[in-house]
């Protein structure tokens, strides 16, 4: 009888792996754990043939240099900034990542906080909390059809935000240095990074964290931005940088922030961004909902099975590892 693959979960946020032994129990056999560091997981992966990872890294060269059998590093998400991928593919390691589980769900959210900041939402319902039934506190509020959303990143997430904001009658701008005008059948128009900084009403951030974008959004971002316009973030919380944001805040160089991601995260109480009644942070809960956690558990294991059965799989992030990985594919 064939032995079975070894495959290590570094760490998971639900409640049963029932969806993963459903997945992968004919073939694997799981090692579950609920970890934060590569050196809390290494021991137990250090034989494995394929590693489930949700949080815990970052995952370095070195510590795939310690799993000399692992022939597929499947992420749960969307991002893979804590896998080195270069090291990845010299090592012959194949990583794969879930990019549309939950398309839906953040453009949505990032229409809800552009909305609470527009009509100053959570303001207000803090006002009445406080036994004060009052309109002025909250002025200027201004009519959102006809503002500018300039979106930074145009994939798959922020092509559905412009969908939904021309719905109330937005006009929408994009920057994409992979996008070209009119490449999609979507509301917007191409601008440079500059231009659509001076130009938007509210600022959105989709692009993937990367060398290049850490820190993109910082003084010099910042410094060219209405001071009437806000900034939303329910991509990566490093492609801002947070002490230019307090700055601009503090200086009033621009109307207010809703960020669903921060750097750090989860934001340390005290911290300069707490407290203001311009801001609005929610927990990195963009990604959530019944329907995306579904197919987040499902997406990942899927993605094991299909290497450790000797097939391609779908969603390859470092694709010039094929024709020379460890699962021979």
């Amino acid at each position: 009888m064939a032995t079975k693959a070894k495959v290590v979960i570094t760490d998971y946020v639900w409640d049963s792996l029932d969806v993963e032994r459903r997945i992968l129990g004919g073939l694997a056999e799981l090692v579950p754990m609920k970890t934060k560091t590569p050196q809390e997981f290494i021991a137990e992966a250090s034989g494995c043939d394929a590693l489930l990872n949700t949080y815990a890294g970052p995952i370095t060269a070195e510590v795939m240099a310690k799993m000399p059998k692992c022939r597929i590093i499947a992420r749960y998400g969307i991002g893979v900034d804590t896998i080195d991928l270069e090291a990845a593919t010299r090592a012959g390691i194949i990583v794969t990542n879930n990019p549309t589980y939950c398309i839906e769900e953040v453009a949505e959210q990032t229409m809800a906080l552009l909305l609470c900041a527009a009509r100053k939402i959570a303001f207000y319902d803090r006002l009445v909390r406080g036994a004060r039934w009052e309109l002025p506190p909250g002025k200027p509020i201004f009519r959102l059809a006809g503002q500018t959303l300039g979106l930074v990143g145009f994939g798959n997430i922020a092509r559905q935000v412009a969908v939904r904001a021309a719905a109330f009658g937005m006009r929408v701008l994009y920057t994409d240095p992979f996008v070209k005008d009119g490449q999609f059948d979507v509301p917007g128009t191409r601008r440079d990074l500059s231009e659509l900084l001076k130009e938007s009403d509210f600022v959105s951030l989709h692009p993937p964290l990367t060398p290049q974008t850490r820190k993109m959004i910082g003084d010099e971002a910042l410094g060219k931005m209405k001071p009437t316009a806000f900034l939303i973030n329910c991509a990566r919380g490093p492609v801002i940088d947070t002490e230019a944001l307090v700055r601009a805040l503090d200086a009033k160089k621009i109307a207010g922030a809703a960020l669903d991601t921060v750097d750090p995260e989860p934001l340390p109480d005290p911290h300069p961004l707490r407290g203001r009644e311009n801001v609005i942070i929610t927990p990195h809960a963009a990604w959530y909902s019944e329907q995306a956690m579904a197919g987040l558990q499902a997406g990942a294991p899927g993605e094991v099975r299909r290497v450790l059965s000797g097939e391609w799989p779908v969603n390859v992030v470092n694709r010039d590892v094929k024709g020379n990985n460890r699962a021979g594919l």
